[in-house]
């Protein structure tokens, strides 16, 4: 599982405000290591500011070095008024590439590249939304008095998307910069709306609206921004393995013949995630309070309480390229004579836990048609190729994101640890497959369900850090304990449909 992506999609909630003058640079920590550094430019020309930030992060899995680079370019009037944005991540061997610019008309034209891919599409854009420098000038015209409270629309370039965020000005705060120097600045707290859960980010600005310091929770960890010199910021990065903070301990060895049985968990979460979990098919999840819930899964459900498949979970999309023909074409000589979805779904989860045969730890988070053509990957790889698959014969997939046992992973032993898998809606019931680990069982915890897309794969992976795993029980060990209402112990327990 891609924790970079998590540490790039909070990093691009940090500088969201940042429309600074000239060139500047700020250091990227993490808990006080540093992990990379932001170049800032901000260049005034006649009526039109262009604003580029380029971000260079780095961070190990299992002793790995993982390089991510994201470059964001933005076009505005003088007043704030979007003309062109333009962004390129690096989290595959591939670009991906997006570029828009508006028209006559107001609208945008957008193309997105990705994994060699290119679509075009038409973007309206949303009433009151703002980039980097209309997000400045917004701030400044709302001033910086203490309890001030207002609300911006910030556009995200990369993912084309629309985030309100609510502002809160908590008063002037003297900050110790990276340098030594003392700067007395304005201290925002920025929440996203309809969001719950720990995800505010505190900046600090100038009285211009510039940033100069971000901090922002993640897995555990404090994500932090400062503003220094370009030395500081260029200096050597330190290794902070983000896959071995997000594991967690198991109370107890996951055995074969507990893994292939129902289990309940009992597990805590910290902080304030109101819904950590998703309830879906297989997995039924009850709030016990305090932050504790009880977790069961491979308990049979008589009937499905989920809701029948939605447009998106049939449909193609930049990162999982189901119209593609080269996929189709895949899919289709994959599946061949087979009858039935459920046949055409174990045919494809088997090919692709062979044709998948490089566990790459270098691979950021590669599109269904890269992975398809590189054969390289790990579990977001295979939950992408194997979704993109099944769309591709007409069956409904989905990506589930949450987190599955292993006996061992980087030097840690009888842990969880973050994983995705797919999917696929079979005669009216949602049924998991794993060709990363070949086969579902009752470890794998769910978190939550995306179309594919990086960034819902983050927003279902943000309480990672923040979970305990207390207890562990077979379902036959339950004696008087009723499994679930609607339910029944099934006697194929967490084995899916392998």
């Amino acid at each position: 599982m891609r924790r970079r992506l998590a540490a790039v999609a909070v990093l691009l909630c940090l500088t969201a405000t940042s429309a600074l003058a000239d060139q500047r640079w700020m250091t990227v920590l993490l808990d006080g290591r540093k992990v990379g550094s932001l170049q800032i430019d901000r260049d005034a020309t006649g009526d039109k500011v262009t604003t580029t930030q380029v971000l260079n992060f780095r961070l190990t899995r299992v002793h790995t070095p993982i390089l991510l680079q994201t470059r964001i370019q933005t076009l505005e009037s003088a007043l704030g008024a979007p003309l062109a944005f333009y962004a390129t991540t690096n989290m595959s061997s591939q670009q991906n590439l997006v570029q828009g610019e508006v028209r006559d008309d107001g609208a945008f034209q957008v193309a997105n590249t990705v994994g060699g891919q290119s679509k075009v599409n038409l973007l309206i854009w949303p009433t009151g939304a703002s980039l980097a420098e209309g997000q400045r000038l917004s701030m400044v015209a709302h001033g910086f008095r203490q309890g001030t409270t207002y609300q911006i629309r910030n556009f995200d370039a990369v993912k084309q998307q629309v985030a309100t965020v609510d502002v809160l000005v908590i008063g002037d705060e003297v900050i110790e910069m990276p340098d030594g120097n003392r700067e007395t600045l304005h201290h925002l707290r920025q929440s996203l709306v309809g969001f719950t859960g720990d995800r505010s980010v505190d900046i600090w600005v100038d009285n211009q609206g510039y940033i100069r310091r971000g901090i922002s929770p993640m897995l555990g960890f404090r994500l932090e921004m400062a503003a220094c010199s370009e030395a500081c910021a260029k200096a050597p990065d330190q290794d902070v393995d983000l896959l071995r903070a997000a594991m967690i301990q198991s109370p107890r060895p996951m055995v074969m013949a507990l893994r292939a049985a129902p289990v309940r968990y009992t597990i805590t979460v910290r902080g304030n995630f109101p819904q950590p979990f998703v309830e879906t098919d297989e997995q039924h999840v009850t709030a016990i309070g305090d932050g504790v819930y009880t977790i069961d899964v491979g308990f049979g459900h008589m009937t499905s309480d989920e809701a029948a498949p939605s447009p998106e979970d049939i449909a193609p999309n930049a990162w999982v390229q189901s119209d593609s023909p080269q996929i189709r074409a895949f899919a289709k000589q994959i599946v061949g004579d087979a009858t039935s979805d459920l046949q055409r779904m174990r045919r494809l989860r088997s090919y692709i836990s062979d044709y998948i045969s490089r566990k790459g730890l270098d691979v950021g988070y590669a599109s269904a048609l890269e992975t398809m053509e590189s054969r390289n990957g790990d579990c977001t790889e295979h939950a992408v190729l194997l979704t993109a698959l099944a769309r591709a014969v007409g069956i409904p997939a989905r990506v589930v994101t949450g987190i599955v046992y292993v006996e061992r992973m980087g030097g840690a032993s009888r842990v969880f640890i973050p994983h995705a898998w797919t999917q696929a809606f079979i005669n009216g019931r949602w049924i998991s497959f794993d060709s990363a680990q070949r086969r579902f069982d009752s470890t794998h915890i769910a978190l939550g369900v995306g179309n594919g897309d990086p960034w819902r794969f983050f927003a279902a992976m943000s309480t990672l850090g923040h979970i305990t795993i207390n207890r562990a029980i077979a379902a036959s060990n339950l004696m008087d304990m009723p499994v679930p209402s609607g339910m029944t112990a099934s006697s194929n327990g967490g084995k899916g449909s392998d």
